[in-house]
């Protein structure tokens, strides 16, 4: 089945920080979609994130022009080729960043969240290190396809924690995994088919840790238009609080030719 997939992107500063250090890519040609949450002083953390976002494009790129280039790091026989492509580039990145990281002082430790998307026909292969996410929203159910690599995260999967007392918890902003900092780095793959209809959410931390998830569920289903739908993810990160950056980037999947048709709908009921 052939699929149409419309997109919109926004990232804020938020109402606490001085300079946004996340960065985000999005290639529709590609099928790429990434947001990168970069940490670190001196601002490291958006030298990271920069880094992360450039590698995986890259790698994903030159993979679509040679189909042989080569992986980096194991290959996962459970999963397809565009996705233990994604992880490759991943790992790319991380291999990068750490090495920057040595060559000047002043970036000594940085790193940087990854959460990212690529779209081969119908599937989704995805990736992530940290705590950035990825929703999928499918018959008005918000489906979390990521799982944080957060030290209150890793309390609830035990059952030491609650959800409610990690989203309380002074340590939710500890991640337990993030691009650069060590010199190999496990990333967490996998993949699903897309239906028409879903919606992709893809986001950093600052949405998620003020908006809750039935609030984004609401936006999600609610909101037609893909950048009316960013902006107001960005607006309800900010009148949470906006203590972080917020990046997000939206997909909504539609089957080959009824996106036109819904615009030419559209643009005749606004005449």
């Amino acid at each position: 089945m052939a699929f149409e997939i419309v997109h919109a992107a926004q990232s804020d500063v938020g109402r606490k920080r001085l300079h946004n250090e996340d960065r985000y890519c999005l290639d529709a040609t590609l099928g790429l979609y990434l947001v990168c949450d970069g940490m670190g002083g001196s601002n490291a953390g958006e030298v990271a994130s920069t880094l992360a976002v450039e590698m995986i494009h890259r790698h994903i790129n030159d993979a679509s022009q040679n189909q042989n280039l080569p992986l980096i790091g194991p290959s996962d026989p459970a999963v397809s080729l565009s996705t233990n492509r994604l992880a490759s580039a991943v790992r790319l990145a991380n291999e990068v960043i750490y090495r920057e990281s040595l060559r000047k002082p002043e970036w000594t430790g940085m790193g940087t969240t990854v959460v990212g998307a690529l779209v081969t026909d119908e599937l989704l292969s995805f990736a992530h290190v940290g705590d950035s996410r990825l929703y999928l929203v499918r018959h008005h159910t918000l489906q979390p396809l990521t799982v944080d690599h957060s030290w209150v995260a890793e309390q609830v999967r035990t059952g030491t924690m609650t959800e409610e007392e990690a989203e309380r918890s002074p340590r939710r902003n500890i991640i337990t995994r993030a691009l650069g900092v060590d010199r190999q780095v496990d990333v967490t793959i996998s993949e699903t088919l897309l239906q028409p209809g879903d919606r992709v959410l893809l986001c950093s931390d600052g949405l998620t840790k003020g908006v809750r998830p039935d609030a984004i569920l609401s936006a999600l289903t609610r909101i037609e238009d893909m950048s009316s739908l960013t902006d107001g993810l960005i607006t309800m990160a900010n009148e949470a609080g906006g203590e972080d950056n917020t990046t997000v980037i939206a997909l909504a999947v539609h089957e080959a030719g009824d996106e036109s048709l819904w615009h030419r709908l559209r643009q005749r009921l606004a005449i």
